[in-house]
């Protein structure tokens, strides 16, 4: 129920003050931090998570970045920032929470959220590192289904620019979510390096997907060579560059140039 937690009258009214300025235009002063932090904060072993807020504080002007209702969702980070003096709502995957996957909660933390940008007209920068959407029984009986309908909804039908950059992960639905329900409807979809894309997890793919041939290696020495063989082959085939090769993602960028994309986007439908 709680958007901004503070611990005092003091720090209230400051933090009001700070929710207040988005709706107040474009700052004319800002700074931003050094952007070629962001080539380090992604782990090289895609099996080690990272602090998903500390990209955000690092991406946005200096001081800019409020996050709001952080106790709820978890799986959801949501809040404002600023880019280059320019007001902009954000939703981005906590990996530090399920490995970024979208459960309930989540789904119902963002689709909200793009409903507040929708309507006091911000737009909506999205930072996917997902696996998809969470599933399973104990899902679905916090009604999963319904809120990830609910996200998805939310973000196709939003009129204000919706930006994308898969930093990591984007699989699945849930990854569709990320992006407003289709990397092709988006204002733009870019990826960092690190992108990497496939209807479900990479491993989790593999195994379903060749059962009968893992099956039938009888060997279990050779069996495991197979499977990471294939694992190998499908993370090759999903890398970013691969799949901006077929005209699915409109660049594969330095993460230094993400601050650029995102001005200039803006600036190219008025947002300026």
């Amino acid at each position: 129920m709680i958007d901004i937690l503070v611990e005092n009258d003091a720090e209230a009214v400051a933090a009001t003050q700070h929710l207040m300025s988005f709706f107040q235009g474009k700052a004319r002063d800002w700074d931003a931090p050094d952007q070629r932090l962001l080539r380090h904060i992604i782990p090289e072993d895609p099996k080690r998570v990272y602090e998903m807020r500390r990209l955000i504080e690092s991406l946005a002007d200096t001081h800019s970045w409020l996050e709001l209702r952080r106790e709820f969702g978890l799986g959801m980070v949501t809040g404002l920032l600023r880019i280059e003096g320019r007001p902009i709502g954000i939703i981005a995957n906590n990996p530090m929470h399920l490995g970024g996957a979208i459960d309930a909660q989540a789904a119902e933390k963002a689709a909200g959220f793009i409903r507040l940008c929708e309507r006091f007209r911000l737009p909506i920068l999205s930072l996917c590192d997902t696996p998809g959407f969470m599933v399973g029984p104990d899902s679905e009986t916090q009604g999963a289904v319904r809120h990830a309908c609910d996200f998805v909804s939310a973000g196709a039908r939003t009129t204000v620019p919706y930006l994308v950059v898969c930093v990591r992960k984007g699989f699945g639905l849930g990854a569709q979510g990320m992006a407003g329900g289709s990397f092709s409807a988006s204002q733009f979809t870019i990826a960092w390096p690190t992108g990497q894309f496939g209807p479900m997890g990479i491993e989790g793919g593999v195994r379903l997907g060749y059962k009968k041939e893992l099956d039938a290696e009888t060997d279990p020495q050779k069996r495991d060579a197979l499977f990471n063989q294939l694992v190998a082959r499908a993370t090759d085939m999903g890398s970013a560059a691969s799949v901006a090769s077929l005209m699915e993602l409109d660049a594969v960028i330095d993460p230094v140039d993400t601050r650029h994309w995102i001005a200039q986007s803006l600036a190219m439908v008025g947002y300026s």
